[in-house]
């Protein structure tokens, strides 16, 4: 049995990568969040379940699913639905079918427009924050980097991740 005190630790390299990318992952979406809530009323987590609710086919998934894109709990994503569905940009609709019963989260009419109507901004402050001062080689890197990490950290989310892009929703 190894000691539980004993630690590869990090080298001097490691360890500025990893207060880089610790601090970018505490900095980075709280920017996004800022800008989404300031241009658009939304915070990040509700225009991730637009779009992707957007980008769904007939604009539907299932809860479970839709909570699996979004990395929540079914709870946090409930709360969060729900607040959507007082704005009357998602409703809940139960579906029976040979497999059992379910709930699917569907993006309305105004919800489409919604999320539409975010997307620009969003995207201007993703290319602000990101693209714009990155090289386009580095983009490659980082999304190399970004895979790998997501396959050691939550291998499961990487099929949810290679779906070609898509433009704005629609």
């Amino acid at each position: 049995m190894s000691d539980p005190t004993s630690a590869p630790w990090l080298s001097d390299d490691e360890q500025r990568a990893w207060m880089a990318l610790t601090t970018v992952l505490t900095t980075l979406p709280a920017a996004i969040d800022a800008q989404l809530k300031r241009d658009s009323g939304l915070n990040f987590f509700e225009y991730t379940i637009l779009f992707s609710l957007a980008q769904a086919p007939g604009r539907a998934l299932r809860m479970n699913s839709l909570a699996h894109l979004a990395c929540a709990s079914p709870s946090r994503l409930s709360h969060a639905v729900s607040r959507l569905e007082k704005h009357d940009w998602v409703t809940r609709r139960t579906t029976d079918c040979p497999e059992g019963r379910w709930v699917e989260a569907v993006l309305t009419d105004a919800g489409a427009a919604a999320v539409t109507a975010a997307a620009p901004a969003h995207v201007r402050e993703a290319r602000r924050l990101v693209f714009d001062v990155l090289a386009p080689e580095q983009v490659e890197q980082l999304t190399r980097i970004g895979y790998q990490l997501l396959r050691a950290a939550a291998p499961h989310l990487t099929a949810c991740l290679e779906v070609p892009a898509a433009g704005p929703p629609s």
